[in-house]
């Protein structure tokens, strides 16, 4: 055979799929692609581990919320319980003083036949169970003289009368009584009705 020059084309080589003009490719460890893809995977992949970190903070968070929540909701059960079951304890304890007086009055009448002691004594405790009940806040509704007001009055008779303008309470039959601007008991009156 003939030695062949480097740029003679060898037919064995064309025959098996090799091309002695195509330059071969160096093998090299990654292509381009396959470097740029797993550089996008890793960065994908701190970002799921960022998100999930935030998200188990949030839920964190949230379970600890959910918990602060679930406590207030007790204590506000727990105070309102309270308040319900003591919250005349401050009225009962300066009514206490108006027990006291009765009491004592109670003993110092045993033996007494004078009226005018079993009076005084009745009176005096009456004015400390009235100033009592008005440092706690109530308040008696006035009635007589005044004009009808369904809303502090309960007119249980009307009078016809000229003597009085027309819808004015003439007498009161029970004394009323108001917490702050609630009406515990309204007065029970008389109303005046004028005659035509």
């Amino acid at each position: 055979m003939f030695a062949q020059d480097e740029n003679e084309i060898n037919t064995e080589d064309m025959q098996q799929g090799n091309n002695p003009f195509e330059q071969k490719e160096e093998e090299t460890p990654g292509t381009c692609e396959e470097t740029e893809t797993a550089q996008e995977s890793e960065a994908q992949e701190d970002e799921c581990e960022k998100l999930r970190a935030e998200l188990n903070d949030l839920n964190n968070k949230y379970l600890r919320m959910a918990a602060d929540f679930d406590n207030y909701r007790k204590r506000q059960m727990q105070e309102r319980e309270s308040l319900l079951k003591y919250g005349a304890a401050d009225t009962m304890t300066k009514l206490l003083a108006v027990l006291d007086t009765f009491e004592r009055a109670r003993e110092s009448l045993k033996d007494v036949e004078d009226v005018n002691s079993v009076k005084e004594s009745y009176e005096v405790a009456f004015k400390q169970l009235i100033d009592t009940l008005k440092k706690a806040g109530l308040e008696t509704i006035d009635a007589l003289g005044a004009e009808f007001d369904p809303n502090l009055h309960e007119a249980i008779a009307q009078t016809p009368t000229n003597e009085h303008p027309d819808n004015t309470i003439i007498s009161q039959m029970q004394t009323g009584y108001k917490l702050g601007d609630r009406v515990l008991r309204p007065a029970l009156v008389n109303v005046a009705l004028n005659e035509e």
